[in-house]
């Protein structure tokens, strides 16, 4: 019995050339549309869906491929002789090929100026039922939605006459993978057209992989980078590695925390990192300054750690960045001279990422696996509470503090709770993060910047806290410190405590009214 193939697809990517080759291998063509008339034009020897079924494609071809005469020809089960009895008496033909791609629904939405009509337009029916009934009957049936496959048919083919059950299998895995991401995409793009509950009582998502990774959190874990569908200009997503060896799951990770704090400042300004926490922060009249700044905070804790900047990497930065070791720069670009004295350390990664500038939309998610399950949240994108800043010490801060204060806010939104950073002169001085008490945070916090900057670092300092201060400890160590302003969120039942110590010391104390865990 003659085999045949059924080939309608939207990609048209090697269709020519697969068709041409199955055809001289004995098997008969059947097509529809733009597909059809594409292998028409290259001189393909093609039969149309139509003159298989005997019903013309109808309805601006919303109605072509769903006929008994395509889907029994692709679901009858070759072994089972019931089925093989029905076919013939049914006068259908078996199909032993189907090789479809989906209508553009992805590509459609993306464009600028979409409408909900020509999106539900490019919601493909008859694709999804034909590949997956293909797959469902995958030992009978090869399903090719994927051109970088057509060469694995057409060898096996060649090789035994038909495609091996293991190649079939693996076929039909890949379209099952393929219709979950293209519904989970129709889904998500109907959700938030249609209003329906930001947290539905089912919940997908769907990601395209980037790449695979060096390694895991450590080398014996395996790791892959995803990213979410839609313009990923200014996201993490959107780097383009000039550079060093392939990245690893940390490197990712940890330039993530480095970046969404970078996009706090407008000025000039370089961060730091290190294992997901800032480690030097600071802005500057320019990029040099601000690096510079950046690495006397803490210069022990920079090495092999991760730097982003918001400017060009110019060659005078270039030149003192080169003088440590670094695992990752990250900056919008690099100059010719930057680049040249950069790339001669083989060990340092360079990423460009274009439209740094840009958030991620507040509608994001949050998304952290637990054991048996998914904790799912919006992201932390405000900043302060809806009401305005709080003073509520009977010092007011100055000008400078103010200024001090809100760069070091920024940086304290991005510490492991319980959270600590102090900051001078828009720099940061020290941090303290991820204690399980805000004393220990407050302590390590000055420790570090009088060791990495010296004994009078917090002098004149200001000092922001992640979340309420309960007890008056804190304030006391940072009046011995001689820190001058403190900024919190507020909140506690005990916050009387923390402002009478804070007039005790003269020290001004801000409230935020938002707090900022970060576990």
């Amino acid at each position: 019995m003659k085999k045949r193939a059924l080939i309608s697809v939207s990609d048209k990517t090697g269709v020519v050339e697969f068709a041409k080759e199955l055809s001289a291998l004995g098997l008969e063509i059947v097509s529809t549309g733009g597909t059809y008339k594409v292998l028409k034009d290259a001189g393909i020897d093609v039969t149309s869906v139509d003159s298989v079924t005997g019903f013309p494609e109808c309805l601006d071809g919303r109605v072509k491929t769903l006929h008994p005469k395509i889907h029994a020809g692709i679901l009858a089960m070759r072994d089972n002789p019931s089925h093989m009895k029905q076919i013939s008496e049914l006068d259908v033909t078996l199909i032993d090929v189907v090789c479809v791609n989906l209508y553009p629904f992805k590509e459609t939405i993306l464009k600028e100026g979409t409408t909900l009509e020509t999106a539900i337009e490019n919601i493909d029916i008859g694709g999804p039922s034909m590949i997956r009934a293909a797959a469902k009957n995958y030992r009978h049936v090869a399903v090719v939605t994927d051109p970088a496959d057509y060469k694995t048919v057409v060898d096996e083919y060649k090789q035994y006459g038909s495609v091996s059950e293991k190649t079939k299998s693996f076929l039909a895995a890949k379209v099952f993978n393929h219709t979950a991401h293209y519904d989970t995409l129709i889904a998500s793009y109907l959700k938030d057209k249609a209003g329906l509950p930001e947290y539905p009582d089912t919940m997908s998502f769907t990601y395209e992989k980037v790449q695979d990774m060096r390694y895991g959190e450590n080398p014996h874990q395996s790791a892959a980078f995803y990213r979410e569908i839609g313009d990923n200009t200014g996201l993490l997503t959107g780097i383009k590695q000039l550079h060093g060896k392939e990245l690893s799951f940390n490197n990712i990770n940890d330039t993530h925390g480095a970046l969404e704090l970078l996009k706090e400042y407008d000025e000039p300004a370089v961060v730091a990192c290190k294992h997901s926490n800032p480690c030097g922060v600071a802005c500057g009249k320019d990029i040099y300054e601000a690096y510079t700044k950046a690495y006397a905070t803490d210069p022990v804790s920079i090495f092999g750690g991760i730097v982003v900047a918001n400017r060009e990497i110019d060659e005078k930065t270039a030149e003192e960045i080169s003088k440590i070791f670094l695992e990752i720069v990250l900056a919008p670009s690099f100059s010719e001279k930057a680049l040249e004295i950069l790339t001669r350390k083989k060990n340092i990664r360079l990423l460009e990422l274009k439209g740094l500038e840009r958030k991620q939309p507040v509608s994001a998610y949050d998304v952290k696996k637990v054991s048996g399950g998914l904790l799912i949240q919006s992201i932390d994108s405000k900043l302060l509470g809806e009401d305005s800043l709080e003073v509520v010490t009977e010092r007011k801060p100055t000008e400078k503090e103010m200024e001090d204060l809100l760069f070091t806010w920024k940086i304290v939104k991005y510490v492991k709770s319980n959270g600590i950073a102090i900051g001078k002169d828009k720099a940061s001085v020290g941090m303290g993060p991820g204690q399980v008490n805000r004393i220990w945070a407050t302590e390590q916090a000055i420790e570090h910047g009088k060791n990495n900057i010296g004994e009078d670092a917090t002098k004149g300092a200001v000092l922001a806290s992640d979340a309420f201060f309960p007890f008056s400890d804190c304030v006391e160590a940072a009046a011995k410190a001689g820190i001058t302003a403190i900024i919190q969120p507020g909140g506690s039942i005990r916050d009387k405590e923390s402002i009478d110590a804070c007039n005790k010391y003269g020290i001004a104390m801000v409230f935020t009214n938002m707090r900022h865990f970060r576990h």
